[in-house]
């Protein structure tokens, strides 16, 4: 019977691919604010923009590729029960080769209306057009969650962190909720692996491990622990 390995993972992940972040800027994402690009106000505000914005990172990621650290995790799969918790909307966890991720916060390749938030339609890397409609009748907009909306999968990440038997965190900071509190979730005698360049500003359990790395190299480390 293989372990459970939980991942949590963060931009930091996909940084390597050239995804941009937005919290190593200033608070700003490609040049605007996360205000005016991640929130519902925005959308209220400005919906061309937040189009535009996300037909950008479309097109941007389409042009990107996986990387090491989402390979090594598809490689670990042969000797746990991988599952991966991301904050990431991009899809190169699945290009890497992972087969079992729950996205948080949404998917850039996919849309829905503004009403019916259960009717999900698969868009690939194109774009969503102004006067698109879905149908609810409401304007196609990213199946983004945004800042002040409500974390749908947030419960189902909760019970698989409570499942771990190794809980990993790399590539987030630990300072965007409710992604960030379900290290509390975790059985107290469960090993917990945070790989991160800088030491991140919680406290720290007896049951945590530091790996001061980037993404992919501290991935690699990790491969050396678990696996060799």
């Amino acid at each position: 019977m293989k372990k459970t390995l939980v991942v949590l993972t963060g931009a930091g992940i996909s940084a390597e691919s050239g995804i941009a972040t937005f919290r190593d800027s200033n608070g700003l994402w490609e040049n605007h604010s996360i205000e005016d690009v991640a929130t519902p106000q925005g959308w209220q505000k400005d919906p061309a923009l937040v189009q535009r914005f996300y037909n950008q990172r479309r097109e941007q990621l389409a042009t990107v590729e996986p990387n090491g650290g989402h390979k090594i995790l598809a490689r670990l799969e042969q000797y746990f029960n991988v599952r991966i918790i991301t904050q990431n909307v991009d899809d190169l966890h699945e290009r890497g080769g992972s087969t079992n991720v729950l996205h948080l916060h949404g998917q850039l390749t996919q849309a829905r209306g503004c009403n019916d938030v259960n009717k999900i339609y698969d868009i690939g890397y194109r774009s969503i057009e102004m006067g698109e409609k879905a149908q609810d009748g409401t304007q196609m907009r990213p199946h983004i969650v945004w800042f002040g909306e409500d974390v749908p999968e947030i419960m189902n990440a909760v019970e698989l962190s409570a499942e771990a038997d190794i809980f990993v965190v790399v590539g987030t900071s630990m300072q965007v909720y409710p992604a960030a509190s379900l290290v509390n979730y975790v059985g107290n005698k469960v090993p917990i692996y945070i790989i991160d360049p800088k030491k991140p500003d919680i406290s720290m359990k007896s049951t945590m491990t530091f790996i001061e790395a980037g993404g992919s190299e501290g991935l690699e480390k990790l491969w050396d622990i678990l696996v060799k």
